[in-house]
């Protein structure tokens, strides 16, 4: 799972910079040591870029680079080295998994450019993947190269670069389908000017979609083939998710002149704890089964409640984070489904909360922000 470190360089004005702007020190610092072998076009060679999402020490005692992703390492080392080939590269997962955030540190350390990016909706048209016209020049001059909109796979073939595409199973089936020529044939034809591009060297396309929409826009099995598919799990232990809570929302705090992280430490284990009990169906301790909410309890909604509850704390507190503060998200988070899933949520509060040892206080903050 991802995380984010403790310090990073900040890009004047940029509220969430690109990956590439802001851990910029640490790729110099890895193009200067890397002296492995690189694939064409590459920025780094595939040893490095796993060492940049794994983090690090560079040799000598050199510079220290900080953790993008917590899990196996078997799982970073296949996803870079799909990269490598002429297979492109699919990351599946439940909802939270850092996909996304893989997705644009794979592509910052390989060719330095993580914007290419296409959103994958319902309403995502072919243009978005192909190619478009300005259509006041098209008017007037006709079709021309000058009247050609590039999208961002044309521009990352055309440069050699590494494009994405997000949320691939939302995109309607015809419109996934373009993306058969240009991974198969690695060129993208432009019938309008009897024309193509190809693909450039260091090329390729990383795609990330969710394994909760299967049934959406299933992929075509012609598509799956130019895959290679890699599972992004979720965090294998308690301690592992709660180091990517804590790194994560330490990083967004600071963004946000939110209160640190360590005077919120016992909150951030109270919600994964949680999370972790609902999502799994039974206690920390496995002596007690509980019944699972409908929502998926990702590592990226805890984020999201903890960061929550900072502001609380900051703006409308004493700024310590307490159990008031991240009740009302909780709750939030579990009951998705209001009948059913307020059901679980009273039940799990009343077997397993009100009965657990220094929880009193949390008990009784999830009962008021329930009421």
């Amino acid at each position: 799972m991802a995380v984010m470190p403790t310090d990073i360089e900040d890009a004047p004005g940029a509220l969430r910079p690109h990956a590439e702007e802001a851990f910029a020190h640490e790729l110099k610092a890895l193009a200067a040591a890397d002296d492995r072998p690189r694939p064409y076009g590459w920025n780094l060679s595939p040893w490095a870029v796993a060492l940049y999402l794994l983090g690090g020490t560079l040799p000598g005692g050199g510079t220290v680079i900080t953790p993008k992703y917590v899990g196996p390492r078997r799982i970073v080392e296949v996803a870079v080295t799909t990269l490598a080939t002429d297979r492109a590269l699919l990351l599946l997962g439940v909802p939270g998994t850092a996909k996304t955030w893989v997705s644009e540190h794979l592509a910052a350390a390989v060719s330095g450019d993580s914007t290419l990016l296409v959103q994958g909706t319902a309403g995502t048209p072919e243009e978005a993947i192909r190619y478009g016209w300005n259509y006041a020049e098209l008017l007037t001059n006709g079709p021309s190269r000058r009247a050609l909109v590039s999208s961002p796979v044309m521009r990352a073939m055309a440069e050699g670069r590494i494009a994405r595409v997000e949320e691939l199973t939302r995109i309607p089936a015809d419109v996934q389908d373009s993306l058969i020529t240009i991974l198969s044939e690695k060129t993208l034809p432009i019938p309008e000017l009897g024309a193509e591009t190809q693909a450039v060297r260091g090329f390729n396309l990383i795609a990330t979609a969710n394994d909760r929409d299967r049934g959406v826009n299933e992929l075509s099995s012609a598509l799956r083939r130019r895959f290679n598919t890699v599972v992004l799990p979720l965090p294998a232990s308690a301690e592992d998710e709660i180091d990517i809570v804590t790194r994560r929302v330490d990083q967004l705090g600071r963004g946000l002149d939110l209160p640190a992280v360590p005077e919120g430490a016992d909150e951030i284990r109270r919600v994964v704890t949680v999370f972790r009990e609902l999502r799994g169906g039974v206690t920390a301790d496995g002596r007690t089964k509980v019944k699972s909410p409908s929502g998926t309890l990702s590592t990226a909604e805890a984020i999201s409640v903890v960061t929550n509850g900072l502001a609380l704390a900051a703006h409308f507190g004493d700024g310590v984070l307490r159990a008031g503060d991240i009740a009302a998200g909780i709750l939030g988070a579990v009951v998705r489904d209001p009948a059913a899933d307020r059901v679980i949520w009273q039940e799990y509060l009343e077997t397993v909360v009100r009965e657990r040892e220094g929880w009193k206080d949390f008990y009784r903050a999830c009962r008021e922000a329930s009421a």
